[in-house]
């Protein structure tokens, strides 16, 4: 066998991989090729660049991402689980509190220039002694001097002061540019000049927005103009490049385009130049085409002909038509008969049951004016307070004497002495790409004929709550045509309680593995995420169980004997499952994820005197 030449396994060794996740140190031009990423490659503007990561917890630890794998910080913190913090809580911690565990930026050679830069997010609201604490960590760790590059007034006034820190200005590399390409596309849009973002301003994801500055965050729109020089590397672009929208620098660009304010146009950004154009008749029929399409993908189906209310024994996956995805799924599993776990009883009311209330009560009047008002669908704030009343509406409106009987009735025959969860069941849960997760509401342990039927009125009301409207909307999801049914579930008083998914939901590269969260007592704050659970990821290859975190939790619910939830303080092990526990539900998930053709599943579980009990199964959705 011939032998490898030793230098070519030193430089195996040293080089970094593709695969590679990061590194703790840039030691050459050779290791930032490796993991960085360029924009605009082969041109005057071409902008290599990688992102790194310092851990505050773990002695200011410095990472050089792998940019090829990662597209934003979060990806990489997640993925390492190094904090499973994700969105608003990932968000203030890491970007607006002063005592933060991460700081967070970008390295970038600025072609130009000729000169290396670090830099952080334009929203990034960094002091000035982690600006120089990373200026030292990145020019210890990296080959060759790195100026910071502030992105922000309030950056650059942070930084002025700051002793021994070179600097580089957008101004440095713009000079007197009056255009700047950020994001190279072309996109067909409403243009919407902005003269200031706030509460009541509504962009839509078929305008192309004129801005003073770049926001902090956006939802998806058809283009972005900016009348202030702003970094290719700005979070805001980096969501222009995942659209696929154009994105530009333009000098006075409110004046130059307030002349196409309300207008539908073509807009293309070029290298050296951009163009705008009237959109003409047969690019918006195209337009207006595809958007119909789209229409049709996100229209929710319904059956309002089902008026039995009808066992989970008796309801299968097609239920969902009719009962919905939550109520039919849990019937699927409990047809399926699976070793080891139990579906607690229950019944739901169908959406002909909704439907019908809503009609009864002139209620539809009411929603129907609601979608057609101009102040709604433009003033999120406006929005909000008009959804609340619709709620409190709905919650004060007759209930049918008929169904109230017929409910009241089959509670009493089969559910006698119990306390039930009162569940959502809408048509919005088996949705392409959009999974209802945590919108609609549930009310526990409900006891008490007045109590139910309060309940009852409180689910159907949260088919309008603010989060609710505003996810289906951002998923185009037509309102119209969204129903709610009820889920009547025999409560189960767990010891403890919690979610648990069919794939690794932070490392999309870690195949095979199950991710469970789990807290002693009611899963409901797992759901709600509003205290630490304990969280593991198993690996059945290895049959290896990581602790990602400890439950912090200081309290539990449980029951409370006269109807609804209480919450009891807790003191000692805050290990919540054993190991042999842990394996039990990785077999229940395998097993359900079997039943619905091998798709990965997103299930809520309980755990009480030694049974597993499934309540939820639904489609899972990476990012939600």
């Amino acid at each position: 066998m011939k032998l490898l030449n030793p230098l070519f396994l030193l430089l195996l060794i040293c080089v970094p991989s593709a695969a590679q996740k990061s590194l703790p140190a840039i030691k050459s031009q050779a290791d930032f090729n490796a993991l960085s990423v360029t924009y605009d490659p082969n041109t005057p503007y071409a902008l290599p660049h990688l992102m790194f990561v310092i851990d505050g917890k773990d002695n200011n630890k410095i990472y050089y991402v792998n940019k090829k794998r990662f597209s934003f910080h979060k990806d990489f913190v997640n993925g390492t689980y190094l904090s499973l913090e994700r969105g608003r809580e990932f968000f203030v911690n890491n970007y607006l509190n002063p005592n933060r565990r991460f700081i967070l930026g970008t390295i970038a050679y600025q072609t130009p220039l000729r000169r290396w830069t670090f830099e952080f997010w334009e929203g990034d609201l960094i002091p000035a002694d982690q600006i120089q604490l990373t200026y030292e960590i990145i020019n210890k760790t990296f080959f060759t001097p790195v100026a910071f590059k502030p992105n922000s007034l309030r950056q650059d006034e942070a930084s002025q002061s700051l002793t021994g820190i070179q600097r580089v200005l957008q101004s440095d590399i713009a000079k007197e540019q009056e255009y700047q390409a950020l994001n190279i596309a072309k996109g067909l849009g409403r243009i919407h000049i902005i003269n200031k973002l706030d509460d009541h301003v509504e962009i839509g994801f078929n305008e192309i927005l004129v801005l003073d500055e770049v926001p902090v965050q956006l939802p998806p729109v058809a283009g972005i103009i900016t009348s202030q020089p702003s970094t290719p590397l700005s979070h805001i672009n980096l969501l222009a490049k995942g659209w696929g929208i154009p994105n530009a620098y333009i000098k006075n660009a409110k004046e130059l385009f307030k002349q196409y304010d309300g207008w539908w146009v073509s807009f293309e950004t070029l290298r050296e130049k951009y163009t705008i154009k009237r959109a003409d008749m047969d690019q918006l029929r195209e337009y207006q085409r595809r958007q119909a399409e789209r229409q049709d993908v996100m229209k929710p189906r319904f059956n309002l002909a089902e008026t039995r209310l009808l066992d989970l024994a008796q309801q299968r996956a097609r239920s969902s038509l009719a009962l919905g995805g939550k109520s039919a799924n849990l019937g699927e599993v409990m047809f399926a008969r699976l070793p080891g776990i139990v579906v607690p009883n229950g019944f739901t009311i169908p959406f002909y049951y909704y439907d019908e209330f809503v009609k009864r009560n002139n209620l539809d009047d009411t929603i129907f004016g609601l979608l057609n008002d101009q102040k709604f669908v433009h003033d999120p704030a406006y929005r909000r307070q008009q959804l609340m009343l619709l709620r409190q509406k709905i919650e004060n409106a007759e209930f049918a004497p008929e169904l109230r009987a017929k409910v009241l009735q089959k509670v009493a025959q089969e559910y006698s002495g119990k306390g039930l969860f009162v569940r959502s069941s809408s048509n919005s849960e088996d949705l392409p790409n959009f999974s209802g997760a945590g919108l609609y509401t549930t009310v526990p342990n409900v006891r008490g004929e007045r109590e139910l039927i309060d309940a009852i009125k409180k689910v159907w009301a949260s088919l309008w709550n603010f989060e609710a409207y505003e996810a289906r909307e951002r998923a185009n999801v037509d309102h119209s045509k969204i129903f709610m049914a009820v889920l009547l579930q025999e409560g189960i008083n767990s010891e403890s309680s919690g979610v648990m998914i069919t794939t690794d939901p932070y490392d999309t590269e870690n195949r095979g593995a199950f991710y469970i969260s789990a807290k002693r007592g009611l899963g409901i704050k797992v759901v709600e995420g509003q205290r630490i659970a304990e969280q593991i990821i198993f690996r059945p290859r290895t049959n290896a169980i990581q602790i990602l975190t400890r439950s912090a939790e200081d309290s539990l619910l449980t029951f409370d004997e006269k109807g609804g939830v209480k919450e009891v303080p807790i003191t000692g092990d805050r290990v919540v499952l054993t190991d042999d526990v842990i394996r039990r539900l990785v077999r229940a998930a395998s097993s359900i994820k079997r039943v619905f053709g091998s798709r990965d599943q997103d299930i809520e579980w309980a755990y009480m005197k030694g049974q597993i009990y499934i309540v939820q199964s639904r489609p899972f959705i990476p990012g939600t």
